[in-house]
């Protein structure tokens, strides 16, 4: 025999059972799908969201931390330059010293040099008619003389047969000369001095030249 056809009323019926069916109660601590899915969504979101927050505090404290760093480089490069114009300086004060102490007799010296001059004349004038007591006695007066000088860093300026310098002879007269090259002192008229190495006064000397 047919089935008979469902009717609308039965459908209702029968739906109405199932959804009155009990339903399995999710374990407690136990999310469901869409609950778990909602929780991940807003913990991604909050932690997300903690990457952009700004600390004012700290950026405030790391400008401050620049500038003092700043502040230390200048410091630091100052004292270097300050340290560096303290040591010029005593090293040119140091240079002033010295050359104070070495050239401070340089006048003294000039005044002296005449004297020497004249000592020296003295004995070559008594080559002949003096007696040899006097010889004698001008020769010890003038080693002494220059003992002394050679004492306080004096030297003569004796150029006989040496190339023309410039910068320590001063030339009075040029001689035609075929026997020595030219430029070459044939004479030397008064006797140069040095004074811990610097010129105190010129040799004045006779220089040789081309013969015509």
């Amino acid at each position: 025999m047919a089935k008979d056809p469902q009717t609308p009323i039965d459908e209702e019926m029968q739906r109405a059972e199932r959804d009155a069916e009990p339903q399995d109660d999710p374990v407690e601590g136990q999310l469901d799908d869409a609950d778990a899915g909602e929780e991940v969504l807003a913990e991604d979101e909050s932690l997300s969201g903690t990457d952009f927050i700004e600390d004012p505090e700290a950026d405030v404290l790391a400008a401050r931390v620049e500038e003092l760093e700043q502040s230390l480089a200048e410091a630091k490069d100052q004292a270097l330059r300050a340290a560096a114009e303290a040591q010029n300086v005593r090293r040119r004060a140091d240079q002033d010293v010295e050359k104070a102490r070495k050239f401070a007799l340089e006048k003294f010296v000039k005044e002296l040099l005449p004297v020497v001059d004249s000592l020296e004349k003295a004995l070559d004038a008594m080559n002949e008619g003096a007696s040899e007591a006097h010889r004698e006695g001008v020769s010890m007066t003038l080693k002494l003389q220059l003992d002394v000088l050679a004492k306080f860093g004096v030297e003569a300026v004796d150029p006989a047969g040496e190339p023309f310098d410039p910068q320590y002879h001063e030339a009075m007269t040029m001689v035609p000369s075929g026997e020595v090259e030219p430029n070459t002192v044939m004479d030397v008229v008064q006797k140069g001095y040095l004074l811990n190495g610097r010129l105190v006064r010129p040799a004045m000397v006779v220089v040789s030249k081309s013969a015509e």
